[in-house]
Formats: C-alpha cells, structure tokens, sequence
C-alpha cells in the first residue's frame, strides 16, 4: 500500500524551531513536498526536494525552511527555523511517482501530487 505517514508539528513560539518528518512507503517518488493550508486560505506550496536531492523551497520560508531526505530510511525532513505566526497552517507531505521532466521548482501545484500524507497542525505563537 502506498502511503505517507506525517510526523513531527505542535505547538511552538515565534522564533522556535519544528521538524516535521515524511515516511513514505510502497514505493519509490521522483519528487516529494510540502504544502500548507491555514483556514480559509488555499493550499500553499512550501518546498519540494527530488529523488536526486534536488531541493526547493519557496519564498516564504527561504533562508528559515531546509528540505532534505534519508533515501536509505525513505524519508524526507522539513526543518523550519525563525518560525513565525504566519507559519501557522496544516502541513502536508505529497509525493508524486510520476517522471520528472523540469526541474523541481516547476512542480509547486497541489494537483501535480498525487498521494498525500495526513497532515500535521503547527501553530506558532507570538
């Protein structure tokens, strides 16, 4: 069966630390990310990192978040440092099996992963 088991999250301040972690089993992904939705918002791409270990991550954690991945584990870390109140959203872990023909800053679509984790709640608070 092919899943992703989220971990990782909680309640934290402004300025804490958080790593969230991305299990994935049943196979292998080209390319494997992290969305976040606060309420009443869409779903917001955050960063994406390749089978290869190419990562990206968008502008609203550049310079906080790192994304990186154990693929001798099967796993992928989303590191968020300097975290800030706007932070505050559901993540989520997505993975795609998929080819990958451009490189991993084009696939920053929700629709563009098709198995998804459970999502995790961080809240930061100021």
């Amino acid at each position: 069966q092919v899943q992703l088991e989220q971990s990782g999250g909680g309640l934290v301040q402004a300025g804490d630390s958080l790593r969230l972690s991305c299990a994935a089993s049943g196979r292998t992904f080209s390319r494997v990310a992290w969305f976040r939705q606060a309420p009443g918002k869409k779903r917001d791409f955050v960063s994406a990192i390749t089978s290869g270990g190419s990562g990206y991550v968008a502008g609203s954690g550049e310079g906080r978040f790192t994304i990186s991945r154990d693929s001798t584990k099967n796993m992928v870390y989303l590191q968020m440092n300097s975290l800030k109140p706007e932070d505050t959203a559901v993540y989520y872990c997505a993975a795609d099996p998929r080819p990958q023909y451009k490189s991993v800053n084009y696939y920053v679509q929700p629709e563009q992963y098709i198995i998804w984790g459970q999502g995790t709640q961080v809240t930061v608070s100021s």
